[in-house]
């Protein structure tokens, strides 16, 4: 018990999963200790961050003018440094309570399509935020790290981890990685998708996460084996009143067609551009889906189809990428060569 509270009051490392649609933090000892939405609601009179996380999620769409609901992380990377920074600062305090002697080293995964400057706000965004050093890992690797993928082999290993902002298509060898592609369609496309089709076809307005919720019940890239109907309710373009509709799988279905075919254009590219030998690798051992994305229903089913190669939904794809970034901060040593900085 003393020990413990030494180890607290020393300070503790995190692993950060900074996600377009969620932050997900990890402690070693404790696991997973926090997993929030990344928004923040500020008042735009004074600049004050009145909610963040989960109760800032609630105002999307329902907040007054002088409230604004912020998602600072569009297409993985930080597009608000800011509000950026605020958010990290909230997350680190409300898992590390209390007197800490030690400013905490924080392991972040980034897309594999990151620039510089990019690079650079993140790390920046930490230490700001209260980080005494940044380490950053790519999320693919992270993802192949957290599903245990034989990466220090000279062996293929195909991951694509479809987040919220990008989906990362990555082949991995001997710790590297061979290639990688970075497409900046993923969850947030297809909650788009769904709430421009409901607009076009039914000249209904939905809130964003109404989409998302029609999305996680209905949306699949194959047939189910019985069809689904959802009723929702919206604002009609018209008249501006309330009006209510029924929609079905097929239909949310074709809505989000194109970004599922622009992902499976990115795996096939993948493939194409990686050496012969290694693309044998993956044939032989399948490709691993993470992401929350993996959880749409039948999507490795299509992946397969189009790839001709078998296709495993890590156990947990929500948590595949935190899980190998906390690996990666727990055996730093061991994982030196996988950091990117």
């Amino acid at each position: 018990m003393f020990l413990n509270k030494l180890f607290g009051f020393l300070g503790k490392n995190l692993a950060m999963d900074l996600g377009t649609a969620n932050s997900l933090l990890y402690a070693p000892r404790e696991g997973i200790v926090l997993n929030e939405p990344s928004v923040v609601a500020v008042d735009n009179r004074t600049g004050k961050v009145l909610a963040v996380g989960k109760e800032a999620k609630d105002f999307l769409g329902r907040t007054p003018e002088k409230i604004t609901a912020i998602r600072p992380l569009k297409d993985g990377v930080i597009a608000d440094f800011e509000v950026t920074k605020t958010m990290i600062a909230f997350f680190i305090r409300k898992v590390i309570k209390g007197l800490q002697l030690i400013k905490p080293k924080i392991v972040i995964c980034v897309p594999t399509g990151i620039t510089m400057v990019e690079k650079r706000a993140v790390i920046e965004s930490a230490q700001q935020a209260g980080a005494r050093e940044v380490r950053l890992i790519e999320e693919p690797m992270a993802a192949a790290i957290g599903a245990k993928l034989p990466i220090d082999q000279p062996l293929g290993n195909m991951v694509i981890d479809i987040g919220g902002g990008t989906t990362e298509v990555a082949v991995i060898s001997l710790k590297s990685v061979a290639y990688s592609e970075s497409v900046r369609v993923a969850g947030d496309e297809m909650n788009d998708a769904v709430q421009r089709f409901i607009r076009d076809e039914y000249k209904l307005l939905i809130g964003e996460n109404l989409a998302e919720k029609i999305k996680m019940r209905l949306g699949s890239a194959m047939p189910f084996s019985e069809p689904k109907t959802m009723r929702i309710s919206g604002k009609n373009m018209v008249d501006g009143i309330p009006k209510s509709i029924e929609v079905s799988d097929a239909q949310i279905r074709e809505s989000i067609r194109e970004p599922l075919n622009m992902i499976v254009m990115a795996v096939r590219r993948a493939l194409e551009k990686t050496p012969p030998e290694l693309v044998t690798d993956i044939a032989d051992n399948g490709i691993l889906l993470a992401g929350g994305g993996a959880l749409l229903q039948g999507l490795d089913r299509l992946i397969s189809e189009k790839s001709e190669i078998s296709v495993v939904v890590d156990d947990d794809p929500l948590t595949t990428v935190l899980r190998g970034t906390g690996f990666a901060m727990e055996n730093e040593k061991e994982m030196e060569s996988s950091f990117i900085n």
